[in-house]
Parts: C-alpha cells; sequence; structure tokens
C-alpha cells in the first residue's frame, strides 16, 4: 500500500471541508423552505405575507452569493455576511419559526470570522434564537432558553476543535514533508560519498595501478638504455603492453565498471591467470594456484571484488615489498571463497599505523572496504624480513546481490 503524501492529506482535507460545506448549505435552504412553508401553512395571507416572502427570497439569494465571494476574509464578504445576518434577523422578527436557520449561520459565520467575531456572533444569534423562542413559547419555558445556547455551545466547540486539529495536522504534515526532504537530501549525500568511494577504490585499483607499473617500468628502461637495449625495449614493450590493458580497463570502467579481465564471460579464474601473466616480468614472477571448485556460479560482484583485491595486493607488492616472487591461491570452499597473495618481499608490521594504510597508499583501504562491502574479513601475516601474506575471505551464503545499474 502506498504511503500517503503531502498532497494526498491535504486533499482529503480539503474533500472534509466540501462535504461539510454542502451539508450545511443543503440544511440551511431546507430549514428556510421548511420555516416559509410552516408560516405560511399556520398563518396564510397576511399584511406582513409578503415581507416573509420576499425575505426569504432574499436571504436564499444573498446566501447563494456566499460561495461566488470565496472563503478569504475579505470586505466583501463580511459586508455580505452583515447582510445575511440582518436580513435572517428580520425574518425572525416577523415570523420566529425561521429562528432555527441560525445553526447554518453559526457554521458560515464561524468559517468567516475570526475566531472572537465569530464567538461573538454565534452569541448574539443565540440570544435572537431564544428570544424568538419565547415569543413562540409565550412563557419562560426552561428548555426554549437553555436548548439554543447548548446547541450553539456544542456547534461552537466542534468546529473550534476541528479547526485546531486541522491546524495540528497541517503543521505536522508540513514537518513530515521538511523531514522527507532532509532525509532524502541526508541519503543524497551518502549515496554520493559512497559513490564517490567506490569510484576512487575502482581508479586506483584500475588507472593508478596500471600508470605506476608504466612508470616502474620505463624507470628501469631509463636505467639500462645504455648499457643492455634489449633489456630496455622489452620494459618499454612491457609498458606498453600494460597501458594498452589501462586503456580496457578505463573505457570498461567508463561503461560499466566491470573489470576489463572479467569482461565476455571470462571466469574468475582465467581472469587471475591473465593479472599474473601481465604482472610478472624480469624484477617479480608472479604464480597463480587453484583449489576447489565453487558449487554455483561465483556472483559477478565476487568475482569483481576478488580480482580487484588481487590487483591491489600484487600493486603493494610491486611498490612496497621488493619481493621477486608472489604467489596468487584461490581457494574454493562451500560457503566462502579465500584468496591468498603470498611474496618473499621485505615485509612489515601490520600492527604499525603507517603499514595499515593510514599514511600512505589507498590500498589495503580499499581491500578493507570492499571485504566489508561483502561481509568478508582481512587476514594480514608479515614481519620484517619475512616476507608477507595476506589472506581475503569472502562468505558466499551472506553475499548481497549485485547493485542495479
Amino acid at each position: 500500500m502506498a504511503p500517503v503524501t503531502d498532497g494526498d492529506a491535504r486533499e482529503l482535507e480539503r474533500d472534509d471541508r466540501t462535504t461539510l460545506t454542502v451539508v450545511m448549505h443543503t440544511a440551511f435552504f431546507v430549514l428556510l423552505g421548511a420555516s416559509l412553508a410552516r408560516y405560511l401553512a399556520r398563518h396564510g395571507p397576511e399584511p406582513r405575507t409578503p415581507w416573509i416572502i420576499a425575505l426569504s427570497v432574499l436571504l436564499a439569494a444573498l446566501y447563494v452569493l456566499g460561495p461566488v465571494l470565496g472563503a478569504r476574509l475579505t470586505a466583501r464578504r463580511v459586508f455580505w455576511l452583515g447582510a445575511v445576518v440582518a436580513t435572517w434577523a428580520a425574518l425572525v422578527a416577523l415570523a420566529p419559526s425561521f429562528a432555527w436557520c441560525a445553526v447554518p449561520l453559526f457554521y458560515t459565520g464561524l468559517r468567516t470570522l475570526p475566531q472572537r467575531a465569530a464567538v461573538t456572533l454565534v452569541a448574539v444569534l443565540t440570544a435572537l434564537v431564544v428570544a424568538a423562542q419565547l415569543r413562540l413559547a409565550g412563557w419562560p419555558d426552561p428548555n426554549v432558553l437553555l436548548a439554543p445556547p447548548a446547541v450553539a455551545a456544542v456547534a461552537t466547540a466542534v468546529f473550534v476543535t476541528m479547526e485546531r486539529q486541522s491546524a495540528r495536522q497541517r503543521a505536522l504534515i508540513d514537518d513530515l514533508v521538511r523531514t522527507r526532504r532532509v532525509l532524502a537530501a541526508t541519503e543524497r549525500r551518502e549515496g554520493m560519498l559512497a559513490e564517490r568511494e567506490r569510484l576512487a577504490r575502482e581508479i586506483h585499483d584500475t588507472v593508478a595501478q596500471g600508470l605506476s607499473s608504466q612508470r616502474m617500468l620505463l624507470q628501469a628502461a631509463d636505467r639500462v638504455w645504455e648499457t643492455d637495449p634489449a633489456t630496455a625495449r622489452s620494459h618499454l614493450r612491457t609498458a606498453a603492453s600494460v597501458a594498452e590493458h589501462n586503456l580496457a580497463e578505463a573505457r570498461r570502467f567508463v561503461h560499466d565498471l566491470t573489470p576489463a579481465d572479467l569482461a565476455g564471460g571470462a571466469g574468475l579464474r582465467a581472469a587471475l591467470a591473465a593479472l599474473a601473466e601481465r604482472e610478472t616480468d624480469a624484477d617479480l614472477t608472479v604464480r597463480l594456484h587453484t583449489e576447489g571448485t565453487p558449487a554455483a556460479p561465483l556472483p559477478a560482484l565476487v568475482e569483481s571484488a576478488v580480482l580487484r583485491i588481487a590487483q591491489g595486493a600484487l600493486a603493494n607488492v610491486r611498490e612496497h615489498a621488493a619481493a621477486t616472487t608472489a604467489t596468487l591461491t584461490l581457494t574454493c570452499l562451500d560457503d566462502q571463497i579465500v584468496l591468498d597473495v603470498a611474496d618473499d618481499g621485505r615485509g612489515f608490521d601490520p600492527r604499525t599505523p603507517a603499514d595499515r594504510g593510514s599514511v600512505r597508499g589507498h590500498g589495503l583501504p580499499a581491500i578493507r572496504a570492499r571485504l566489508r562491502q561483502l561481509g568478508g574479513t582481512l587476514t594480514i601475516e608479515s614481519a620484517p624480513g619475512e616476507g608477507t601474506v595476506l589472506s581475503a575471505a569472502i562468505p558466499l551464503s551472506t553475499t548481497p546481490p549485485p547493485e542495479p545499474e
């Protein structure tokens, strides 16, 4: 069921007001016609009969003009209300039976005038009704003395209560609308921040890593340009291959953020094999081992995350570890998938803040963020001079579905 919106609530309030207005207008004309019929039936032709008929027609015509003038408090509407009350008072003075038309006039006055002025008008109308009924009764009937004030008090209390409830409801609706706008703005801002963080990770794992690899390859080529031209040309060819792959990654990144190695339905093993082959050069040898087979095809979000984690880990190995060998081990279990990245580099102390990525680099924080989104865990085993083993585990049973594009 769809929630009621601000427009729906206001439309319902307008419908209620319209219904009440129609009922009151109908009641006025029914009471006016009944009073005229009662007078004609009881008194017949009299000298005052033409005046009563004329005043009845005038009162009906004046009352019809009310909706034309609108509900806003203006000088013309106040003058109109005064004319209606004066005509009705003249009718009551000639024929007391017209006093019951005061009930719809209560509503008209309460709706038209400010609260104090409206209550005063209701009191005046009530006094006229009591006087008219006493004329009909011929003696101070307690029911005549008390019933009209009681009816007027109830009608006024009901109307004032409804108006206050409507005002509170409008205030609540306005607060709700403002709250929804604030929540929508907050959600948009949080979504923008999350998207910015995600894009930063994607850029780090694609464009930034490729540029870093190209820089190191070009620097290596420059160092041996004079002494070993063949090796320098090999470095240049590798740099060109990295640039070509980086361009494909950038295009894929712009298109749909899917890793280029996974495009076209290539599996995770093939993508990791291509990554290991691409990262292998004269300074670093990257090997791939796989163990087990997943019971079901891996979600695309998991495959993309594992490949990005492997790219980020190898980028850290190449830039910081000074390793000669790195090994990627992909283990597929029934309930989780585990990627281990081991190197024989210089190692570090994982407990120090700098090595956790708070001082430089975006690699480990990006890996942790990816695993956190998938409910995974990151374990790092390392010590200075003893290499590093990074283990990323992603549970398959609690992996959220890919976000809709």
